[in-house]
């Protein structure tokens, strides 16, 4: 069995948003030619974007932050309400930290900009219908730094990491996914799933945004 055989078998549907004609178009369009990815619509902003939603039922839904009307931010936030199991992962050409946090705050799985290769963002794609949250490594890094640290009294008690989950832990707040740390580490991906996962067990964390917060928090960064 290879790897595209899942995706062929069960593709994950996508909706594209984006107020602007072309760039909407030209990602649905890519997309719609990548193995296991089905893109079942458009939407002009954030308002049409929860319409058809609720409607066509996609698993994961690529959304602009800047539109007229109701922004991308706010339809995240009626989404996480209204439709919880679906993903929606902000694709955006703005990288201000301010964004980042409100989209993140307000539900989003994942921050990405938009002059990620057409293969990466299909990548993207599945990874967060798998549940993996992603942030562009230079928003990542950027986020961590803008955030302010809490007070040593408020932290809960240490907890000790073993040197190879400190290793990935590091890597997951820069941003690398489970395939490139697998790779950088000579680690299988299942392998670093399963480290990834007791990590935020530990850390009673939530997900890979919380953990890069964190390995900030413990001078990782």
């Amino acid at each position: 069995m290879n790897d595209e055989e899942p995706d062929r078998a069960a593709p994950v549907r996508v909706l594209v948003v984006d107020d602007q004609r072309l760039i909407r178009d030209g990602i649905a369009s890519l997309l719609s030619i990548r193995p296991g990815i089905e893109v079942v619509g458009t939407a002009v902003d954030g308002r049409d974007a929860v319409a058809r939603t609720l409607e066509r039922e996609p698993d994961v839904v690529l959304m602009d932050v800047r539109m007229p009307g109701m922004d991308g931010v706010e339809a995240v936030a009626v989404l996480r309400e209204r439709a919880p199991e679906c993903r929606v992962v902000m694709l955006t050409t703005f990288d201000d930290e301010e964004y980042v946090v409100q989209a993140m705050r307000a539900g989003a799985h994942g921050y990405l900009l938009k002059d990620l290769p057409a293969e990466e963002l299909a990548h993207a794609v599945r990874l967060a219908h798998a549940g993996v949250t992603q942030l562009d490594s230079s928003v990542a890094h950027r986020l961590t730094a803008f955030l302010p640290r809490p007070e040593p009294a408020s932290e809960a008690p240490a907890v000790s990491l073993s040197p190879r989950e400190t290793d990935i832990l590091r890597l997951v707040a820069h941003g690398h996914t489970n395939r490139e740390i697998a790779a950088q580490l000579y680690l299988s991906e299942g392998t670093v799933k399963n480290h990834v996962s007791r990590i935020l067990r530990r850390l009673a964390l939530r997900d890979r945004t919380q953990a890069a917060l964190r390995a900030r928090d413990l001078g990782l960064l």
